[in-house]
């Protein structure tokens, strides 16, 4: 059998969890004490027309480096200018060359509600998004097994975060509906190969049910991209690779306004 990215991606964070001896209950009551957050779902929500949600992102496992020098605080201080909703930081390491301190450097930058974009696999990740004070959690449904899913969802809730749930197909979305998910994203590049079906989004908008905050991931290079989701019928885009490369923070900022416009 052929391993994948999703694999060797999982693989890696799982053995990492696993090795990961920490006692849960003290940093769940410590996580707990922390700072109300800024409200991910909410600003999203709130937001007129298309929201965008922009992306710090250093590396791709099927690309590589696409900003490696890239400034997080620059950068996310140049989305807040051109009108983001929201920013997402990776913060995985071994293959996106991301980190905590990219997300601590671009929430210092701005007011924006920022979502820890990382491989979600244990309840110690999500109390850690919570204490590198991220306001938003990622949940893939994909990568986690069995009651994982909800167990992941509502400790994200309990501990005041928002989860963004990751779904690709029919079958992922009733899992994330089934276990409460009130924010969703259709992620068009295919995890196992990192294709891209740039029509998966349209197809999955309308089988979402009222109440649930809809965004399309990936594969959305402009504005006629964005505008054809938002006619679909989604409340947000997250856009990474498409600004990251746009060459400075200014013309980041200006793909950003550009792509809310529509």
């Amino acid at each position: 059998m052929t391993t994948t990215y999703l694999d060797r991606i999982l693989a890696a964070h799982r053995e990492v969890a696993a090795a990961d001896t920490r006692a849960l209950a003290p940093l769940v009551e410590q996580a707990a004490r922390m700072p109300s957050t800024r409200g991910f779902r909410a600003a999203l929500a709130a937001s007129e027309g298309l929201a965008v949600i922009a992306e710090v992102k250093r590396r791709s496992p099927s690309k590589g480096p696409l900003a490696a020098d890239l400034d997080p605080a620059v950068m996310a201080a140049a989305y807040a200018v051109g009108g983001a909703a929201c920013l997402s930081v990776l913060t995985d390491e071994m293959f996106f060359g991301g980190s905590a301190t990219d997300l601590a450097l671009a929430r210092d930058a701005c007011t924006l509600p920022v979502l820890r974009k990382d491989f979600t696999v244990s309840a110690l990740d999500v109390v850690d998004a919570r204490l590198m004070r991220a306001d938003a959690v990622l949940l893939i449904v994909a990568a986690l097994d069995g009651g994982e899913l909800g167990e992941l969802l509502d400790l994200a809730h309990d501990l005041g975060l928002d989860a963004l749930v990751e779904i690709h197909d029919e079958a992922e979305l009733e899992r994330a509906v089934d276990a409460g998910a009130d924010l969703v994203g259709v992620n068009q590049r295919d995890l196992v190969t990192f294709a891209l079906d740039t029509a998966r989004a349209v197809r999955m908008a309308p089988q979402m049910p009222p109440g649930v905050v809809r965004v399309a991931e990936s594969g959305i290079a402009g504005p006629v991209d964005a505008a054809a989701l938002r006619a679909a019928g989604y409340h947000a885009v997250l856009v990474g690779e498409a600004l990251v490369t746009s060459g400075s923070p200014a013309a980041a900022a200006a793909a950003v306004a550009a792509l809310r416009a529509c």
